[in-house]
């Protein structure tokens, strides 16, 4: 199956830390094993059957350095929602999103995702067990949802495989937006969806649905057997953790 990929790789106004730590102007372009990181996410995209990546870019080395591995350089919008909605316009379904700090990318992670894609659904999430993670990487901190049905991480892998999908990016700017009036997010939720989670009774997969039934689309969730696929580049912890894997290959 051919599908699009876009790799978000804005950088926040303010300068990223970890991009400040190393010395550069965008995290993206921080170098693993003598490679940027963003080279790292695009040979994997690629190798897993993207036959066409976009690179959603604010500053101008890391857009040069998409041009030069072959990819089309979008500019970044205001956020990373905006930016998703605005380059699925452009690009179409069917479309892998992920991110350039996904730096341990493997196309087998992407492929499963793909192919693991339920039948009609328009919109599919990888995501995996706290377990399946301390046993791929022990003492990692990642952020868990404590559901019924375990602890869960998300993969920063999205398959968006239909049109219709693009209501969940219009549904996420708008969380992004109200992030600082959690009232908001909880009351789009409807009081029947908290109330199972403050009982404990909700399961990923009903909250995932629940989610995109209020966006109008049908999502879905699809495990990950790949522990490593939910560490991504967020703090300096990460980094040297994703250097040390590298390192013993």
């Amino acid at each position: 199956m051919s599908f699009t990929a876009l790799i978000l790789a804005g950088s926040r106004a303010e300068g990223d830390p970890l991009a400040v730590q190393e010395g550069l102007p965008a995290k993206a372009l921080i170098a693993l094993d003598g490679q940027p990181m963003l080279a790292r996410v695009v040979a994997a995209v690629r190798a897993a059957g993207a036959d066409r990546i976009a690179v959603s870019a604010s500053h101008p080395e890391v857009a040069a350095l998409a041009e030069a591995l072959g990819c089309e350089a979008l500019p970044a919008r205001g956020g990373p929602s905006e930016s998703a909605a605005e380059a699925f316009r452009h690009l179409g379904a069917p479309m892998l999103l992920t991110t350039a700090d996904h730096a341990l990318l493997d196309p087998q992670w992407v492929r499963h995702l793909v192919e693991m894609h339920p039948a009609g659904a328009d919109l599919s999430v990888l995501l995996a067990r706290r377990e399946t993670i301390e046993q791929a990487a022990p003492g990692t901190r990642r952020t868990y949802l404590r559901l019924a049905d375990g602890h869960w991480s998300g993969c920063n892998l999205f398959y968006l495989a239909t049109p219709a999908a693009g209501a969940a990016l219009d549904l996420w700017r708008q969380v992004e937006r109200d992030r600082k009036r959690p009232w908001r997010i909880a009351a789009r939720l409807g009081p029947g969806l908290l109330l199972r989670y403050l009982l404990g009774r909700l399961t990923i997969r009903t909250a995932i649905a629940r989610l995109g039934r209020l966006a109008g689309l049908r999502a879905e969730v699809v495990e990950s057997p790949f522990g490593l696929a939910a560490v991504d580049v967020d703090k300096p912890a990460d980094l040297a953790l994703v250097r040390a894997l590298i390192a013993r290959g």
